[in-house]
Formats: structure tokens, C-alpha cells, sequence
């Protein structure tokens, strides 16, 4: 393998964590984005969704540590809030589970967080960013079989004007705008169609000032919506600089307003009064700002049977998940751990096709929250899901995770909630929960006569035995990479 220049497509958090590993194995690595690269903590154009709420579960700040040691401390030197001492409170349809903060850790915006990476970054000598240029094709060999570069379009000359760069590789971390599928269909490439789940997801936040003699008594709420009901999920949480963000969603084309007034109503009108009580006498900054989620897509690239050479995709632009599961930022770190150790196995016993074997191993780090997505996101009316093959164990999944939600939460299980948890954050696969040892156990501590019925009912289908019909109903996540509880510690 050439270890020369690569280009990474978008600066946002995948590109600046593609960046990180890349500058170990190349001589030059060039971050291109359309916008400007701000100098200090702000949104660019190009991500309306960064004034949404971002946040790394434990299993991505695991790695982004590694990646960037002490970048807690930067986030917290910063104003970050820290959420050592804090407490969260975890509302579902079933009660409440108030969760002390007992790890060193911090609250943030993306703005925030996305400039602190990027000040880390511009030390890394080989590393450059191009901002104000938008990459409008790629360059490829005469018999399109491998990339050579890209073609740019300079955005900060009034006569746009073109030129193009040339590298070893060429990575597409460009989020939920990418023209990847296109780019290779005009190379002549025959492209899967993309997996996709239509949710019509909607969300608005507003962030308010916290007066001086408040600053330390505002914690966590988050309130999880009720399928049935259709209802308005909400989350308050601290950021930076004495700063909270307000955020209610809804799935199905039921979208809050953001209306100052009306939002206000609908944060009134949640199923718990500790938000009114928290916002109380907060200043508001600003209107509140929506953003919109259609669909959720996931590319099947790695099923093609040819693939250019010199090309790789990660983050939003191979898979966009549901943003209010919080696994977006993790997912790419993740991949760029992936990255890492199949760059260093290629290196050291070089083997053909290495593209395709790093878009496959992606899809498996990603099946999980796919799949996770999927059991959850179709609880919900007017949610849907257009696939030729369904969702594997769907209504089991469904029914058994709602089980668990309320078994842990009426009897106050923080073990069994805290496993629960985890494994929706992709910390452990959904695997140790999925077993038979772990539902008989369940079932047996607790449950009223109508849980017991329909997992009877489920287990008379077949004469097959219980592990045996998991075995068979479920995605076994067997090729996927997972934490382990001693990082916990």
C-alpha cells in the first residue's frame, strides 16, 4: 500500500476522526470541506443539525480517548459542563430511574466539540485542512477500476474556480449529503439500492442562559415518548457556559413547533413536571430550531461486485441512524478504530481487495444499530419499513425490550437497566440480553400473567429449543465489535 496522500471528503466529526488514525499512515492527509473552518466554537452551513443535541456514549469516549488523550479536560477547559456529581433522570412509561454521574466526563454542543478536535488536529504536522472547496467528482484511472484523486470546485473565488488533487486514497466521510452513489454510478459502477426505514422524525431545541445562583443545581431529565400514545419525547441537559438545551422529537410526521410560544406549550404540556420546574426562570437564547429526519439510510456497498481501488466511505455517507439514540458520533468512532486496525493488517500482509473488506467489516460494526433502530423506531406509528426482507426477530425484540424497560424500572433493577442501557449504546452486543439464560431468568424474577403469555405463546411456535430459535430468529452480531464490561471500570 502507497503511503502518500489521502483526502478526506468533510470536516466534520468522522472526517476528524478518519483524520486522527489516517495521519499515522500517511505522509499527507487533507481534510476538504465546502465551508469555512471556524477559529473558534460555531456551526458551519453545511450541518444543520449541529445546533441539535450530540453526545458520545461511554463506548465513544472510550476510544476517543485513546484517539485523543485528555480531550475531556480541552471540552471541560472550555466551559463543557461536567457530569461528575450530576444526576440524570430517566423517565419512561413505566416510572423513573435517577442515575448518579459517577465517571469523569462532560456535556457539550458539536460546535464545541468539533473545534476542540480539530485545535488537537492542526499539531499533527502532515494533517491540512481545504476548506471553501467542494468536491464534485472523482478522478479515477482510464479503465475506472481505482481512484486517483478529485476534482474541486473553490468556493471562495467569485469565479469558482475548478482544480483538482490528486492521492493514494480517497475517503467519503461527507454525512447524509454524500454523492457517493452517484459518483460511482457516473464511473459506471452498478450500486445497490440503500436500505432504508422511513420515520419522519422531527425535533426542535432551545437553549437557555442559567443565572448565577443556579448553576449548580440543574441536572439531567430525559422523558422517553410513548409509542402508544404517540407521545413527545423530551430531554433537558446542561452544555457549555452556563448554557441548557431544551429538546422535544416525535417520529411519524408529528413535528414540534418552533414557535417560541408553542414550543414552550408543548414542553409545558410533557408527561413530567421537572422540566417546566427546571426552565423556570432560565433565559431563553434565541428561537428554538428545527430539524428534520425523512428517512433513515443504510448503504449496501460492500455487496457490489467491483469496487474502485483507492476509495472508502464511513460515518452519515455509509449509514444514517436515528439521531435521538445518540449512537451517530459513537458509530464513527467505531469505524475509525475499524480503520485503523485493517490499515495496519494491510500494511503488514498486504491482500487484494482491501476496500471491500473494509466496507464489509463495516456493515458489521453497523448491524447492530441498525437493527436496534429498527426494533425501536417501528414501535411508532406512521413509522415504516420498505425492505424486501423484514427485520429479523422484530416483534420478539419489541416486546421483549419493552419487557425489560419495565421490569428494571418498576423494581428498580439498575443492573438489569444498566445492561439495558449498554447494549442500546452499543457498548455490549444485544447478545447478552438475547439468550436463553438471560429471558428465562428474567421472566422467572418477575412478570405479570400477560408477559408470561406471550412469551409461552412465542415458545409453542416451534419444538425447537429456546437457545436454538434465538439462534435462528436473531442476528447473531457474531462479526461485530463490542466493549467488554472491564472498560467500565
Amino acid at each position: 500500500m502507497k503511503t502518500e496522500r489521502v483526502i478526506v471528503i468533510g470536516g466534520g466529526i468522522a472526517g476528524l476522526f478518519a483524520a486522527k488514525v489516517l495521519s499515522e499512515f500517511y505522509q499527507e492527509v487533507v481534510i476538504v470541506d465546502k465551508d469555512a473552518f471556524p477559529d473558534q466554537p460555531e456551526n458551519r452551513p453545511g450541518t444543520p443539525q449541529a445546533f441539535q443535541p450530540h453526545r458520545l456514549t461511554p463506548r465513544g469516549s472510550l476510544i476517543l480517548e485513546r484517539l485523543f488523550p485528555g480531550y475531556i479536560d480541552d471540552l471541560l477547559k472550555y466551559g463543557a459542563a461536567p457530569t461528575l456529581g450530576k444526576t440524570t433522570h430517566l423517565i419512561n412509561p413505566y416510572g423513573t430511574m435517577v442515575m448518579p454521574g459517577q465517571n469523569k466526563d462532560a456535556v457539550y454542543s458539536r460546535a464545541l466539540l468539533e473545534w476542540v478536535l480539530r485545535e488537537r488536529i492542526r499539531t499533527i504536522a502532515q494533517i491540512r485542512f481545504l476548506g471553501l472547496n467542494e468536491v464534485i467528482q472523482l478522478l479515477s484511472t482510464e479503465d475506472r477500476s481505482a481512484i486517483t484523486g478529485v476534482e474541486l470546485m473553490e468556493r471562495s473565488s467569485g469565479e469558482r474556480k475548478q482544480h483538482t488533487i490528486m492521492a493514494d486514497l480517497v475517503l467519503d466521510t461527507s454525512g447524509r449529503f454524500s454523492k457517493m452513489s452517484n459518483w460511482l454510478t457516473e464511473l459506471g459502477y452498478d450500486v445497490p439500492k440503500a436500505e432504508t426505514l422511513k420515520i419522519s422524525l422531527g425535533y426542535s431545541t432551545r437553549r437557555y442562559r442559567i443565572p448565577s445562583d443556579r448553576t449548580g443545581e440543574l441536572n439531567v431529565i430525559r422523558m422517553e415518548g410513548d409509542p402508544v400514545k404517540a407521545s413527545t419525547t423530551g430531554v433537558l441537559s446542561l452544555i457549555e457556559n452556563n448554557t441548557v438545551e431544551m429538546v422535544i422529537w416525535n417520529l411519524g410526521s408529528r413535528y414540534p413547533s418552533i414557535n417560541p410560544e408553542q414550543f414552550e406549550q408543548e414542553v409545558a404540556q410533557l408527561a413530567s413536571p421537572l422540566f417546566a420546574v427546571a426552565l423556570q426562570g432560565l433565559e431563553p437564547l434565541g428561537n428554538p430550531r428545527g430539524y428534520r429526519v425523512e428517512e433513515l439510510s443504510r448503504q449496501h456497498y460492500e455487496q457490489m461486485h467491483r469496487w474502485p481501488a483507492g476509495l472508502l466511505v464511513m460515518g452519515d455517507a455509509f449509514c444514517q441512524l436515528d439521531p435521538v439514540f445518540g449512537q451517530g458520533m459513537t458509530i464513527a468512532a467505531i469505524e475509525a478504530e475499524a480503520l485503523e486496525t485493517s490499515l495496519r493488517n494491510q500494511l503488514n500482509q498486504p491482500e487484494p481487495d482491501f476496500e471491500l473488506r473494509f466496507l464489509q467489516q463495516m456493515q458489521d460494526n453497523i448491524e447492530a444499530a441498525w437493527w436496534l433502530n429498527a426494533v425501536a423506531d417501528l414501535r411508532w406509528p406512521g413509522v415504516e419499513y420498505p425492505g424486501e426482507e423484514p427485520i429479523k426477530g422484530l416483534k420478539f425484540a419489541q416486546k421483549y425490550m419493552d419487557f425489560v424497560l419495565k421490569q428494571s424500572t418498576e423494581q428498580a433493577n439498575y443492573e438489569i437497566y444498566g445492561l439495558y442501557w449498554l447494549v442500546n449504546s452499543l457498548f455490549l452486543s444485544p447478545s447478552e440480553l438475547f439468550n436463553s439464560q438471560m429471558i428465562t431468568s428474567l421472566l422467572t424474577a418477575g412478570g405479570s400473567e400477560e408477559d408470561k403469555q406471550w412469551f409461552d405463546e412465542w415458545v409453542r411456535e416451534s419444538d425447537q429449543p429456546l437457545e436454538e430459535r434465538l439462534n435462528q430468529h436473531f442476528p447473531s452480531f457474531e462479526n461485530a465489535s463490542f466493549a467488554s464490561m472491564d472498560q467500565l471500570m
